[in-house]
């Protein structure tokens, strides 16, 4: 089965540590992914504000990174903007790699900066990471919950509708939330969070959130992180199986896609790496979902969500 995956910090790790993307001993690598029949993986320029004083510098360096892999690996993977250059990519046999940028602050308060990455093939901003940035407020903690997009922010989303990115709430507050929800003319995804009414952490969505998801034709990627999960250091499948359940019962089944947040996670994971997915689908599969209702999770909605965002 193949397999689409919205969120991985895969590139933070080799770049900090001096690795490859072929084989490496992170959960995410080429290796990997084939054995995980990867159809396309998201790679996100991830900055922690606490790690440089110049995140858009950093960001540029790791993205620098993420081109030297690639072109080093040309024979297995190559990037991917859109739909069509997905399925170009599948007929010449190689995995697709989407990059995006998680930490909008990257952009430094400036459209030229957003427009400039959309060039150098970002397809995907996660709006915040855990602070404050020129774009709007975190989710880290409920302080946040009642301030949403600043006025740049605004501008943001309408920039990226124009550019045909994927605007992404995780992360975002609560009001960040609804603010994309009312104004992005385009579909809209969270694209490493769970479900708040299982596990109550601000990361989360509320039933509200995924029906909004839902009905705008958003998709929700089903983070694997043992905290947003059962609330624990554990990253069990049958905790991944409540969530799904969950919001498949609230949203239904067309918004729920992966989005593991591998490399960022420091959980005990019963899926270990990226090559492991099959032990997701076996027990999908054990607990009586559809081999079609399995597709649409593991890589059709993801698959129509970019088709729709073009």
């Amino acid at each position: 089965m193949n397999l689409i995956d919205f969120h991985c910090d895969t590139i933070l790790k080799i770049y900090e540590n001096d690795s490859n993307l072929k084989s490496n001993s992170f959960s995410v690598d080429i290796n990997k992914l084939e054995r995980g029949n990867s159809l396309a993986q998201f790679f996100a320029l991830f900055i922690d504000y606490r790690s440089t004083n110049n995140p858009l510098q950093k960001c540029l360096n790791m993205l620098d990174r993420f081109f030297i892999e690639l072109d080093k690996n040309e024979a297995s993977i190559a990037l991917a903007r859109n739909c069509d250059e997905l399925i170009l990519n599948k007929s010449h046999g190689k995995i697709s790699a989407f990059l995006t940028i998680e930490e909008g602050g990257v952009l430094q308060g400036r459209l030229y900066n957003l427009r400039n990455f959309h060039r150098l093939g970002v397809k995907l901003i996660t709006l915040t990471w855990n602070f404050p940035n020129e774009i709007g407020y975190p989710n880290k903690d409920y302080k946040y919950a009642n301030k949403g997009l600043t006025p740049f922010g605004f501008n943001v989303i309408e920039e990226m509708n124009n550019l045909h990115m994927m605007i992404d709430v995780s992360h975002l507050s609560d009001k960040g939330f609804y603010d994309v929800a009312k104004y992005s003319k385009a579909p809209f995804l969270a694209s490493h969070s769970n479900a708040r009414a299982i596990t109550n952490n601000p990361r989360n969505l509320t039933d509200d959130m995924i029906k909004i998801l839902a009905n705008k034709g958003g998709i929700i990627g089903l983070n694997f992180f043992g905290e947003f999960l059962g609330g624990n250091k554990f990253s069990k499948i049958e905790d991944m199986l409540t969530h799904i359940k969950h919001i498949i019962n609230i949203g239904g089944i067309d918004v729920l896609s992966l989005g593991s947040d591998f490399d960022g996670i420091n959980s005990i994971l019963d899926i270990e790496d990226i090559g492991q997915i099959d032990k997701l689908a076996k027990v999908l599969k054990e607990s009586n979902y559809s081999a079609d209702s399995i597709e649409k999770i593991f890589y059709k909605n993801a698959l129509r969500f970019i088709k729709d965002i073009g």
